[in-house]
């Protein structure tokens, strides 16, 4: 049931079209000064042919002075539609190739862990860069010659077909035989080449998760003197792609002479005809106008060739972002909050037999149950893998339970309007992110977001780095709260990074905060001084605490014990020594005798 409601929900959302609806209007317009161009493409052959029999052919300069002024009128009036023809389609092309980078990227932004997984983030870098930049040429070249072909090629048959008549229709053959001859070549070219695409896509993908993963894991590569197997490993992704993209480029390089050829056997055949047909000057003049018609038969088919030569490519790519803006979002957004917009929660958190699953055959974790109310301080504690990040997770609603529920203040926390939610929650990630920017900018990232009513006047950035033991690194660097934070926080420790993050969800002055593991890159001292920072300022919060460490959560006040995603113990640091096994065995690795008996 689900499945099909998913399929359904992705079938109504919308995809690349609506991007193009929204600037039909200027499409159109576009559209009818290429008509106006065209049409003044096919008079001129016309009028040169009535110039040359009746004007020069009879030393008129009169004649010669109407047709030329003519031509010379036609010719601006074409000149000036094919410039306004070349903004429109690129303004269109451009504001197309925006508004859909704007929709990917916030597309994305809304997606849960479930849909992000579906994605490597070097495909999604890719679809939203090089996929929507091959849209936008697309865009501009269809724009350009959709409308101008046909009216050239079609309307340029007609008038040849007509000279062809007067005494010349042999000649009409060789305008037929060589339009086949290129129909049949750009079909031949056109499967050859379109399965490529795909291909030369999905390389590219490669060459940017490579090139990401290897400037990402630098510092590992240069430990482990892999250099030389990461280079290999990069130059075989990069020389897989040059493959593609040098056959496609090859194959699509023999349209131009092969039509190049054409219209040169074109213009040659029809003057060795004509010169056998040709009786007077009229009908040298016609053979000329034929010629140019010929020439634009056959311009009009390299055009539409071109439009063919970039359709596999641009289809490839408008299935590659379809697929990013019709992937339907698992965490659906409450139509009805049973909480007023902006109001601040009392934060008591309720899991009622709670279950997850990832999508494997084994949930991650499974009848969670427990209470973690206001003004307590609430943990957990478990192996790796055992859960305790999943369970966290849910009540922001990074990800949507499988089966149960979890409670806020009573209200199901599905029910909330994710932004009311997400304010009143300080969280702080297992991985630290920060930004770049200064200091400042990153404890106070997400302030600005803040509905008034749904947090307390957030904290002074000061206020926050003290509870967060970040004050005294902060002062020794020279600048200050306006100290540059490089990228991913790389010019601070790892120590630094983890209390810069602490610091970012203090200011928030939120009723609820959830730290996932994030005192572990803390020294022992440091670590102290900051639990009893938090059970000094944040009294009247719900806290709940993430630890590997016993020392950090023994004197918190109900302590969870998660083992294979399930709750195997519940209770205080002493009570679960004396009644739980897997919590007396963390404890005994890393706490003496003595400690234990404290």
């Amino acid at each position: 049931m689900k499945t099909k409601q998913n399929v359904d929900q992705k079938q109504k959302l919308p995809g690349v079209g609506k991007y193009y609806v929204r600037y039909a209007w200027m499409i159109a317009v576009a559209l009818s000064f290429l008509t106006v161009e065209a049409i003044c493409e096919l008079q001129l052959p016309e009028y040169m042919a009535n110039m040359v029999s009746q004007g020069i052919a009879m030393s008129n300069m009169k004649q010669i002075w109407i047709w030329g002024g003519w031509m010379l009128g036609v010719t601006l009036i074409g000149t000036v539609s094919s410039i306004c023809v070349g903004y429109f389609a690129s303004k269109t092309g451009a504001a197309i190739a925006r508004d859909l980078r704007a929709a990917c990227f916030s597309t994305v932004m809304g997606y849960a862990q479930d849909e992000y997984n579906r994605f490597e983030v070097s495909s999604l870098i890719t679809r939203s860069t090089n996929d929507i930049n091959q849209l936008q040429i697309f865009t501009i070249m269809f724009i350009r010659l959709i409308m101008f072909t046909p009216i050239m090629g079609i309307g340029g048959i007609v008038k040849a077909a007509r000279i062809a008549s007067d005494g010349m229709s042999r000649l009409t053959w060789i305008i037929v035989a060589a339009l086949g001859f290129i129909i049949v070549v750009v079909a031949i070219l056109l499967l050859v080449v379109q399965p490529k695409f795909m291909r030369m896509q999905k390389q590219i993908d490669r060459v940017n998760r490579v090139a990401g993963e290897e400037l990402s894991g630098m510092l590992v590569i240069r430990a482990f003197n892999t250099q030389p197997y990461e280079e290999k490993r990069f130059d075989d992704a990069n020389r897989d792609l040059t493959k593609v993209s040098l056959f496609t480029n090859r194959m699509m390089a023999l349209m131009m002479p092969i039509m190049v050829l054409t219209m040169n056997a074109i213009s040659l055949a029809v003057v060795w005809v004509a010169s056998y047909q040709a009786q007077d000057i009229t009908q040298v003049s016609n053979m000329m106008a034929l010629v140019q018609y010929a020439m634009h038969i056959v311009m009009s088919f390299m055009l539409i060739s071109m439009i063919f030569v970039l359709l596999p490519r641009a289809v490839v790519s408008t299935k590659r972002i379809n697929e990013i803006l019709r992937t339907p979002n698992s965490i659906a957004n409450a139509e009805h909050a049973v909480v007023p917009s902006g109001e601040r929660v009392r934060g008591d958190i309720e899991f009622c037999d709670v279950s997850y699953n990832y999508g494997g055959d084994e949930p991650a974790i499974q009848h969670i149950s427990f209470v973690a109310p206001h003004g307590k301080t609430t943990a957990l504690i478990g192996s790796t893998g055992s859960g305790k990040s999943t369970v966290i997770h849910l009540i922001p609603r990074l990800a949507d339970v499988t089966s149960g529920s979890i409670l806020i203040d009573g209200k199901d926390v599905r029910e909330y309007n994710l932004i009311d939610l997400r304010n009143n929650i300080g969280f702080v990630p297992q991985k630290n992110v920060l930004f770049s920017g200064t200091v400042a900018s990153n404890i106070e990232y997400g302030l600005d977001s803040l509905n008034e009513l749904t947090a307390a006047q957030p904290l002074e950035k000061e206020q926050a780095a003290r509870i967060a033991q970040a004050e005294t690194f902060i002062a020794d660097k020279s600048q200050g709260y306006d100290s540059e934070i490089a990228q991913g926080g790389t010019n601070v420790s790892g120590g630094q990074k983890q209390r810069l993050s602490i610091a970012r969800a203090l200011c928030k002055n939120a009723p609820i905060y959830i730290f996932d593991d994030s005192f572990s890159a803390l020294d022992f001292k440091t670590d102290a001084a900051l639990r009893a920072a938090i059970r000094d300022n944040l009294s009247q919060a719900t806290v709940i605490i993430v630890a590997q460490r016993v020392g950090t959560i023994k004197n918190a006040d109900n302590i969870i014990v998660l083992d294979d995603g399930k709750i195997v113990g519940q209770g205080t640091h002493k009570e679960l020594l004396q009644s739980c096994e897997v919590y007396r065995a963390i404890a005994r690795s890393q706490m003496s005798e003595e400690e234990l008996a404290v």
